[in-house]
């Protein structure tokens, strides 16, 4: 089926509780897989707190058939991805239900900014710097910190020493990306001073056309 938006529409977790069956399936594999070793359950594209109900029911349900089919599990870690600008603005409450949160800044930004970056005619207002997306993921760091809750940055801007500086200072210290990219952020995070950077993030945060630049 063809969907004219589909970064707007029936993705992520949206698609897999729409599918019961095959959710709990995959859920159930999961857990399986947990009894070999460590396993943490990162939700994508959480917007409304029914979607986070319903999803935590349907692992409760997958941990109730495993129980009763015989099949070793652990409890799992289950988080949220904050990708859409509704779930950075009500993080306070995502965060009692979740145990780390995981931002994911290509969407974040995408969404926020209501572009898409493969869309040639609008793609050079695709800005990582715009400050509505630097808020959004400087606060959701902040809460989740606050909150004593595991949060780390997955997308491009986590593998990108130009950012690197910035998220330090954010309280950032849990970074994703591709193990190409792992070697030039290391050293980036070897030579930063965090606390330094942290004391350049309220005026990086103030300016209206934040840009590309050392926080040292």
């Amino acid at each position: 089926e063809h969907a004219l938006n589909p970064a707007l529409g029936l993705r992520a977790i949206r698609w897999s509780l729409s599918e019961p069956g095959m959710f709990r399936q995959q859920l159930r594999a999961i857990l399986r897989a947990s009894a070999y070793g460590k396993v943490r359950l990162l939700i994508p594209m959480v917007a409304h707190l029914s979607e986070v109900k319903l999803t935590l029911e349907s692992l409760a349900r997958a941990k109730q058939q495993l129980l009763e089919a015989g099949k070793p599990f652990v409890d799992v870690e289950v988080g949220a991805m904050i990708e859409v600008p509704a779930a950075a603005l009500m993080l306070p409450v995502l965060l009692s239900y979740f145990d780390f949160v995981s931002i994911g800044t290509n969407d974040l930004i995408q969404y926020t900014l209501a572009i898409d970056r493969a869309d040639e005619s609008v793609a050079h207002l695709y800005d990582p710097w715009h400050p509505a997306v630097l808020g959004l993921i400087e606060t959701t760091i902040r809460q989740a910190r606050e909150a004593g809750k595991h949060v780390s940055v997955c997308g491009e801007m986590a593998g990108d020493p130009t950012f690197t500086d910035m998220l330090l200072g954010m309280g950032l210290r849990s970074f994703s990306m591709h193990p190409a990219q792992i070697a030039a952020i290391k050293q980036r995070v070897l030579r930063a001073d965090a606390r330094r950077c942290a004391q350049h993030v309220p005026r990086l945060l103030r300016r209206d056309h934040p840009e590309v630049e050392s926080l040292r």
